[in-house]
């Protein structure tokens, strides 16, 4: 029979074989690495349009994001686009297409069938997109804006505002894990066009003429479908001034209904979401201001670009925004 033995204990660790790097030593450190480490270049991100959601949002923020270079503006009137570049610091263009070539990417504050043929042209001279919603008004423009991009291969981004919005978004990802939801309703009701109204979007043909459906649309179904799951059928009916009234099917087997208008008395105007299943009823944060989820936008674009992977609301999401809208609209239309 063997006998095993213990194994020798290790020895105790000597005391101050080690010492501790003097704050010194540690900041030299950072800098070497700092300078080996290869710097990522910013993304030279042009503006189409200089009306007044170009310059309250995209432009300040365009400015002010530290990984972006601004590298121009472009709009259909010449004298606006270079007050809005003086304003800025940066540079007009009179020709669309150089602006192209001077950047990596473009975001687009213009009417919606404006923006679907300049963002073709921009996806096929290589420029990355961040598209206002809708991306068109029609399913063909849109379809023309989702097929220039994946044949170009490059990133886009829509911005429907709460999807972005400190707040909102994280509440739509809880919702969405959560599931079990029975029914949800929004409302979306702007004062735009009724009496007394003062503002800047007021004088705006596209939607003076497609109304709170096609405006505000987009933004409930943002909401709605992430949380539900797709649209599987459409139904509308017609309201006051331009409000109307839409009925959804979900994938999810859940129905939602939305309210959507620019001509509520002030006092009516407002928005809310409320969802209603197994988890209670909650509603949807507020949040405060649209330049910020607009920065998490070009955040979201800059993610993609680097990753190549597509984000939740690209311009094919903003193809299926369409596609639905425009069914809603026929059903307007057809008076069924």
């Amino acid at each position: 029979m063997t006998t095993e033995t213990a194994p020798e204990p290790l020895p105790e660790p000597t005391s101050g074989t080690l010492p501790e790097p003097t704050p010194e030593v540690v900041e030299q450190i950072v800098e070497e690495i700092e300078q080996e480490a290869p710097a990522v270049p910013r993304l030279r991100i042009g503006l189409l349009g200089t009306g007044p959601w170009a310059a309250a949002t995209h432009a300040p923020a365009l400015a002010a994001h530290p990984a972006v270079t601004f590298s121009g503006v472009w709009g259909r009137r010449p004298e606006a686009a270079a007050a809005l570049a003086a304003a800025h610091s940066t540079t007009a263009y009179d020709d669309v297409d150089a602006l192209f070539a001077a950047s990596d990417a473009v975001a687009v504050a213009l009417p919606p069938d404006i923006q679907a043929p300049l963002a073709v042209r921009a996806a096929a001279a290589g420029c990355h997109l961040l598209l206002d919603k809708p991306v068109a008004t029609t399913v063909d423009g849109a379809r023309a804006v989702a097929d220039a991009v994946d044949k170009a291969g490059v990133a886009s981004v829509v911005f429907c505002t709460i999807r972005f919005a400190s707040g909102p978004v994280e509440w739509i990802d809880r919702q969405a894990a959560a599931g079990g939801w029975f029914t949800a309703s929004a409302q979306w009701l702007g004062a735009l066009f009724s009496e007394g109204a003062d503002s800047p979007f007021a004088d705006s043909p596209w939607r003076k003429e497609k109304g709170g459906l096609w405006d505000v649309g987009p933004h409930a179904l943002s909401v709605l479908i992430p949380v539900l799951g797709d649209v599987t059928r459409v139904t509308a009916a017609p309201g006051p001034a331009d409000t109307v009234h839409l009925v959804l099917r979900h994938t999810s087997g859940a129905s939602s209904t939305a309210t959507l208008g620019l001509s509520a008395p002030p006092a009516a105007a407002g928005m809310r979401v409320e969802l209603r299943g197994k988890q209670g009823v909650v509603t949807l944060p507020e949040w405060d201001g649209a330049r910020a989820p607009f920065a998490a936008a070009v955040d979201a674009l800059l993610d993609s670009v680097r990753s190549g992977q597509p984000h939740a609301c690209d311009a094919r999401f903003g193809l299926r925004l369409t596609e639905i809208l425009a069914e809603a609209e026929l059903t307007l239309n057809s008076g069924a």
